[in-house]
């Protein structure tokens, strides 16, 4: 039977989420139930408020969450009820040749990005009117239907506002470290924007030894965030930084991770390299966007740009690990967590990320 739910929907005009009550099928053949205990807020849906990447509507936002299996469809093996799961935003279809190389993030067989799950359609409804779950999951929402590929079963002992952001921010910056750049210990190493992406960047390079780390924002308070997450160095962003790197490095880093999604930080990247340096695009740009590089500069340095999407992780695999890794203390993730919000705070929660102000809110649903 369906049952309602209260969600944080967005209609396709505007930067503000309506709070409403919509329907919530039972989950199909293949599929997972699963009630929210938490919705991160992340940047990649302030893109679609501020009309920078452009979706179906209206949308039930959120794609960085975790909760409770509460009922499974037809065929569903590996999930039970009562199981508690960490949703994935790039479900994997498990047949395509990226799935097949072990490239979930890869994946050219999921339908994830036109919000809706494998057979085309969504479980979710106001009234007679079709709602879609942002890239399939809806997380701002009491529940929501996926596909069984994404909702990864973790230990019952993390708790959900820390386990929803290892669903997107934690995996993203921290597999951009070890799975996207495999940063050897000793590796020098500079992070432009601190905020809860750029933090997980900084907490895999300390997992990993890098140094030194060098954190660079214009915010005060992100600084001395980074400071607490490992960096060993901080920056006020500004025009001396390629300077100041290399003075701290010898002559430049030799991994440089750019976590903002802006075309200005983006073109410096190269700058703050080292001769045979990696760059690393973590953060995503508005649609369309494109950066100029000096390409003889790049070529003659053996430097080398390369994109990250979701960490390179594999979900399945790397969730659970992840999990582990903060339930031995070896990643302080309570602590990246400044602000939990009720649903009903989620625009008061954005504007906080427009301004700057915030590291990370986390929608918490009683």
């Amino acid at each position: 039977m369906p049952r309602t739910a209260l969600a944080a929907v967005h209609d396709g005009r505007g930067n503000r989420l309506e709070i409403k009550e919509i329907q919530v099928a039972d989950p199909g053949p293949g599929e997972v139930l699963v009630r929210l205990g938490a919705s991160g807020v992340c940047g990649s849906d302030r893109h679609v408020l501020d009309g920078e990447w452009n979706l179906p509507s209206p949308t039930v936002m959120g794609h960085e969450g975790a909760g409770t299996v509460e009922a499974v469809g037809e065929g569903v093996t590996g999930l039970a009820p009562g199981d508690s799961v960490i949703l994935s935003w790039y479900y994997p279809c498990r047949r395509c040749r990226a799935c097949a190389a072990g490239k979930a993030w890869a994946c050219t067989g999921t339908r994830a990005p036109e919000c809706l799950l494998p057979d085309g359609t969504t479980r979710l409804r106001d009234g007679d009117d079709v709602v879609y779950p942002y890239l399939a999951v809806g997380t701002m929402s009491e529940y929501t239907v996926v596909p069984e590929s994404a909702a990864v079963r973790i230990p019952s002992d993390v708790p959900f506002d820390v386990a929803s952001l290892i669903g997107c921010s934690i995996t993203t910056g921290v597999g951009a470290v070890v799975n996207n750049a495999k940063v050897p210990a000793g590796s020098s190493a500079v992070v432009v924007g601190c905020g809860g992406v750029g933090l997980a960047v900084i907490m895999g390079l300390a997992l990993a030894g890098a140094h030194p780390i060098i954190a660079v924002d214009t915010a005060e308070e992100k600084l001395a965030a980074a400071r607490s997450f490992g960096a060993t160095h901080t920056l006020r962003a500004g025009d001396d930084v390629a300077a100041q790197v290399a003075e701290l490095t010898g002559g430049g880093a030799d991994y440089a991770f750019e976590v903002i999604g802006r075309v200005e930080t983006i073109e410096t990247l190269p700058s703050l390299l080292a001769p045979g340096g990696v760059g690393v695009l973590v953060g995503l740009p508005p649609e369309g966007a494109k950066a100029g590089i000096d390409v003889l500069e790049l070529a003659e340095a053996g430097k080398t740009l390369i994109g990250s999407n979701y960490g390179g992780a594999v979900p399945s695999l790397d969730f659970p690990r992840l999990a582990e890794l903060y339930l031995a203390g070896k990643l302080p993730l309570d602590s990246l967590i400044s602000h939990r919000v009720r649903l009903d705070e989620v625009n008061e929660a954005f504007d906080a990320m427009r301004d700057g102000t915030r590291t990370r809110s986390v929608i918490v649903f009683d």
